[in-house]
């Protein structure tokens, strides 16, 4: 017996035995699952599952290194949400953030975490070849930092090359990063770029206000950091919860039209 034909055998042993097909799930996060519940889920139409990217970074002295896992895991809920078919596998926290040996990027501030970018496709890599293995068919890659898009892009490329033919495939949802349109509709409100900057300013400070305010420090946001090297690019004192909550429905839904786009055309 191969593996694929194991795992199928054991998937419907578990709906079988629990009838989990019927029940409603109480996460669409796989870490807050049992795998017996996935598996019924998988035997019930659930064959759509996401893979969040986001790096562990200096976000300024205003803002947590996890900033981009907790808005991607937010983006991703709401996301697999509105697909209704949807999982969401853990986020993937180690992704390149410059060379370690000299320190470049933001591997200059304590906490950041780089992982080369051939590791970090592997690890991508390996993480959709497992979920192939329990009979996902359509396998989501978006990131919420910039330093993974590639990669993500050229893991996708990859495999769908090698598993032309076979019925699943990796989608690379780029656009809800780098087409969503916030920072046009920032720039709309009267910011100029200056203001918005390129990091830890008011973009991504406003989104993680909306989403998890109590991981920014509000009385140590400054324009620029407030000194030199401080990691900020823009003024996050512009910033607002309000801005936070636009930006999060204009990169959710950017991802959900590509998404339904790749996928219809399938």
């Amino acid at each position: 017996m191969n593996v694929r034909t194991a795992a199928a055998a054991l998937l419907l042993s578990a709906v079988s035995a629990g009838s989990l097909a019927a029940q409603e799930l109480p996460s669409v996060f796989i870490e807050e699952l049992t795998w017996t519940e996935i598996a019924g889920a998988i035997e019930n139409g659930t064959t759509t599952v996401i893979i969040p990217t986001a790096g562990t970074e200096q976000n300024g002295p205003h803002m947590v290194m996890g900033k981009h896992k907790f808005i991607v895991n937010h983006a991703s809920r709401l996301i697999a949400e509105q697909l209704g078919n949807a999982l969401v596998a853990p986020v993937v926290t180690y992704v390149p953030e410059g060379a370690i040996d000299p320190p470049s990027g933001h591997m200059r501030m304590a906490g950041s975490i780089s992982l080369p970018d051939e590791y970090f496709k592997k690890l991508v890599e390996y993480g959709a070849r497992s979920l192939r293995v329990h009979g996902f068919t359509d396998i989501l890659l978006i990131g919420d930092s910039g330093g993974n898009q590639r990669g993500m892009e050229e893991v996708a490329n990859a495999l769908n090359q090698e598993w032309r033919g076979s019925g699943v495939r990796v989608h690379f949802i780029g656009d809800y990063y780098s087409a969503n349109g916030f920072r046009e509709w920032v720039a709309e409100q009267g910011h100029p770029a200056s203001e918005i900057g390129s990091h830890a300013g008011i973009l991504d400070t406003s989104i993680l206000m909306s989403v998890a305010p109590e991981h920014i420090r509000m009385d140590e946001r400054a324009p620029g950091g407030g000194f030199e090297g401080s990691g900020v690019s823009g003024d996050p004192t512009k910033a607002s919860a309000e801005y936070g909550a636009v930006g999060m429905q204009m990169s959710v839904d950017a991802a959900l039209a590509q998404i339904r786009e790749l996928i219809g055309g399938n």
